[in-house]
């Protein structure tokens, strides 16, 4: 395991993380451990493909239909050669 060291903490920042975990009734440590897993899991998440962030981006204008295309090898590309 790893041990991170966060210097220069607001108070209220460290006050807010304590009052979070007594919710949870964990030590600030583990609250943080768990805040850590759960943000870094939902950047996983947001990570998709092209025509998905099109979908995305375009579904409050009404959407975009985009063809679904095989996950399949391109083609070879033509020869230069006369």
């Amino acid at each position: 395991m790893t041990t991170l060291t966060i210097r220069n903490v607001e108070p209220r920042l460290r006050d807010q993380l304590r009052r979070r975990a007594a919710r949870h009734g964990q030590s600030m440590e583990a609250e943080l451990r768990d805040i850590l897993r759960v943000t870094l899991a939902m950047d996983q998440d947001s990570e998709v493909n092209l025509a998905e962030a099109i979908r995305r981006r375009f579904a409050p204008f009404g959407g975009v239909e985009l063809a679904d295309f095989a996950d399949s090898p391109a083609p070879e590309p033509p020869g230069f050669d006369g």
